[in-house]
């Protein structure tokens, strides 16, 4: 199955704990490849709206844990502006999955003007006109869940942000959890580089993301549009301590006169 960048579906989103409520497409309709509709309004809670500057959209398949058992098909938009208004009318290529019954959500990652991001995830709704094919394992994943109102839970990281350029930070944060092969423009963004352990215990290794699609170049290809990757920044740290144990003597006796042996 091909994954393509959509032209947008900028959108939008829902959760009860959340300052959006997604709309439209509604909870288990049947919205349309194509042209699709998407809609949002204020919620009732923290943060509202106006407190929201930019976000991410993902279109997302299958159930509940990205990476394991759902998958981003599409990047709607990296770039979106919540002052352009409560709706978004964008484009959803028909071949990009297949007919999953409450298969699809959208992952929203937005950025608050006090720093810091929220995530939020839409109620499922189905796509019925989709021509692809869904991987085995996406698809039971959405078979798995127990009904449209079952996503993936809101993640509030606003509260705990740090004061200062915390939503510049967030902002690049959500960018790295894009699959490379669905990033457009001229930055690759790849995700923080994982620390080895200091013992290897696991005995069936699996690869850490999905591979990548891709297609066997019959002619030319044009040149590379991206211009640099940016490797998200390591969290990892150590801490370092003076040794104060004496240093080990010279040796003494027979090891003494063998070592003499080989001065110049």
């Amino acid at each position: 199955m091909r994954f393509y960048t959509l032209p947008i579906l900028a959108a939008c989103v829902n959760t009860v704990l959340a300052g959006v409520k997604f709309t439209a497409p509604a909870a288990g309709s049947n919205a349309p490849s194509g042209t699709m509709t998407v809609k949002w309004e204020e919620d009732d809670t923290s943060p509202s709206i106006d407190q929201l500057t930019t976000y991410t959209i993902q279109l997302m398949v299958g159930g509940n844990k990205e990476g394991t058992d759902a998958l981003p098909i599409a990047v709607l938009t990296t770039k979106g502006t919540f002052a352009t208004g409560n709706s978004f009318q964008g484009t959803v290529q028909s071949t990009l999955a297949g007919p999953t019954k409450n298969g699809y959500y959208i992952k929203m990652m937005a950025v608050a003007k006090e720093g810091g991001q929220m995530t939020y995830f839409s109620n499922r709704f189905n796509i019925p006109t989709m021509t692809g094919t869904t991987p085995a394992v996406y698809a039971q994943g959405a078979a798995d869940v127990s009904g449209t109102s079952d996503v993936p839970d809101t993640i509030d990281a606003v509260s705990n942000a740090a004061a200062g350029g915390a939503a510049s930070a967030a902002a690049d944060a959500g960018a790295y959890t894009v699959a490379p092969a669905l990033q457009t423009g001229l930055t690759k963004y790849a995700p923080m580089q994982s620390i080895p352990p200091t013992k290897i215990t696991v005995k069936n290794y699996s690869p850490i993301y999905p591979t990548s699609p891709y297609t066997i170049a019959t002619t030319f290809l044009p040149p590379a549009k991206q211009v640099t990757t940016m490797t998200q920044q390591q969290t990892f740290s150590v801490s370092s301590m003076e040794n104060t144990a004496a240093a080990q003597a010279n040796p003494t006796d027979d090891l003494a006169k063998f070592l003499a042996r080989w001065k110049d």
